[in-house]
């Protein structure tokens, strides 16, 4: 599925006489991209079959113009060092909310990768192989950012949505131990498994002051809702790990 964002219509730069946008049946448009349509009295048209419009300002129109400015439409023969590519020739300053969250995803990348690599050296190959697969999902909510494509729920260790919050809330029932508090005393692995679970909340806290509104609205709710489930699973991982679920496992 197609999302039609606020950026990308404002990147469209339409004309003032516009009275209608039409997307395809398949298209997801946000709450911000409605409301960007409506206040400007352009209403906006579901077509039964016709393909999917997004409308950019041709770059004919811009001269030597190469990239656009995704929030005003102006247009530059070469890219502002103060500026980075959104998607495309679009560009936004480097302090964008969106790039700071794919800055946090890249971050977030990189310590799983290091955690990921301590599992091994130390003989943890199922914890690896765990690690791995929150990497996997991390990479995935990257591609669906930066492609602007709708995110599908990830299963995570083998476990759907619902079953990734019921063993996170139970984790006395699936893993013989009640809800650990963090300390020292546990052992590195299982503080930097701790130290996981909330660089990935504050991954999500850069996704919702990316996607979130003034008025509330969520743009990309698929997002966060991934990102609050990764974050149940580092929990879990953290949970097994202690209740020596894993082989070598503190336990």
């Amino acid at each position: 599925m197609k999302i039609l964002t606020e950026t990308m219509l404002r990147a469209a730069a339409l004309l003032e006489d516009t009275t209608e946008y039409r997307v395809a049946p398949d298209v997801f448009v946000t709450p911000l991209a409605r409301e960007y349509l409506r206040d400007r009295g352009i209403g906006l048209v579901i077509m039964d079959s016709e393909p999917v419009v997004m409308t950019r300002t041709p770059l004919s129109n811009h001269g030597q113009r190469t990239y656009i400015d995704a929030g005003t439409g102006a247009g530059y023969s070469e890219k502002p060092e103060h500026m980075t590519h959104l998607r495309g020739n679009l560009l936004v300053p480097k302090t964008h909310p969106r790039i700071e969250f794919r800055g946090m995803l890249d971050s977030l990348q990189a310590e799983i990768i290091c955690l990921q690599a301590e599992a091994f050296e130390s003989g943890h190959e199922d914890l690896t192989a765990d690690l791995g697969d929150i990497l996997k999902n991390v990479r995935q909510i990257l591609g669906a950012e930066v492609k602007e494509e709708t995110l599908e729920p990830l299963p995570l260790f083998g476990l759907e949505d619902k079953e990734i919050r019921e063993h996170s809330h139970n984790v006395k029932k699936y893993f013989g131990t009640d809800h650990p508090i963090p300390d020292y005393k546990m052992g590195r692995m299982a503080a930097e498994l701790n130290r996981l679970r909330t660089k990935v909340r504050e991954t999500e806290l850069a996704a919702a002051h990316a996607f979130m509104g003034a008025d509330g609205s969520v743009e990309r709710p698929d997002i966060i809702r991934c990102l609050n489930r990764l974050s149940s699973g580092v929990y879990i991982v953290f949970c097994k790990w202690l209740a020596g679920k894993y082989k070598g496992g503190r336990g």
